[in-house]
């Protein structure tokens, strides 16, 4: 019986012929809408005008913390705030620049119960992250405490990063990484405040620690302003016992003197 109707399943596997007929059928009754717009458009994501605004990051950059170099200093290469002082975390990627064009995008994300922009973001880090997530054995979201978490419903680095390690088939470790004290928002806090406000702030838990031991950890953020949260994050894992901590975010600011986020 399974093998006579083999052939009928087959087809409506989701790569088979009667699935891809029943989307299409789908597509023309209910039309993609854009993310950014709601408009009509082809495809799902950002509708062209859109897409054209952001500034997607690749090679070159610092493989130590992401800024983009304007021409390639070769594989491996670090910006000098990084060779003058190495990070907690050992290399870092972002998807795109934090900008006028991004901003409004990942703030929806954040604030405004966005949820569905999260499989877009986790596309495009799987793209410029693409080197860390090959190497990586688990990814792990940026923690919100508690009492932030209740206020927001949900943690937007966590939308983000459960759906990339899905992508990747990599572990996904949802509350490896806990913040023990809410930090407050970082946001216009110089660089050195930014760093004594998440000193300490995050913990890998006892019962969690077999997750992380003598694993490559991604860990997954919206934003990178000076990378003081990552850093702090990054420390707590190594204290735990990872073998080592990449870090991935949506957009970073290009200059963290600006502080505007």
């Amino acid at each position: 019986m399974g093998r006579d109707n083999e052939p009928f399943g087959r087809a409506w596997e989701p790569a088979g012929p009667l699935a891809r007929m029943g989307r299409a059928a789908l597509d023309v009754i209910y039309p993609h809408r854009s993310l950014d717009d709601d408009r009509p458009v082809q495809t799902p994501g950002l509708s062209a005008e859109a897409w054209s605004r952001i500034t997607f990051l690749d090679d070159p950059a610092c493989d130590g913390c992401g800024t983009p170099f304007e021409f390639s200093l070769g594989p491996g290469a670090r910006c000098a705030a990084c060779l003058a002082k190495p990070r907690a975390f050992d290399r870092a990627r972002a998807a795109c620049l934090y900008d006028d064009a991004s901003r409004g995008l990942v703030l929806q994300l954040k604030y405004a119960d966005r949820t569905d922009l999260s499989r877009l973001f986790a596309a495009w880090i799987s793209r410029s992250s693409r080197d860390l997530l090959a190497e990586a054995d688990a990814v792990a979201p940026v923690p919100l405490h508690p009492s932030r978490l209740f206020r927001r419903r949900y943690n937007q680095a966590a939308e983000i990063a459960r759906p990339l390690a899905r992508l990747w088939s990599r572990a996904y470790l949802a509350d490896a990484l806990v913040r023990r004290r809410d930090t407050g928002a970082q946001a216009g806090r110089s660089g050195t405040g930014r760093r004594r406000n998440v000193a300490a702030a995050f913990r890998v838990p006892d019962s969690r620690r077999r997750q992380v031991e003598g694993r490559r950890i991604l860990l997954i953020d919206d934003v990178m302003t000076t990378g003081a949260t990552l850093e702090a994050c990054a420390r707590a894992l190594k204290a735990a016992g990872a073998a080592g901590v990449d870090a991935a975010v949506i957009a970073r600011v290009k200059d963290p003197a600006s502080l505007t986020i």
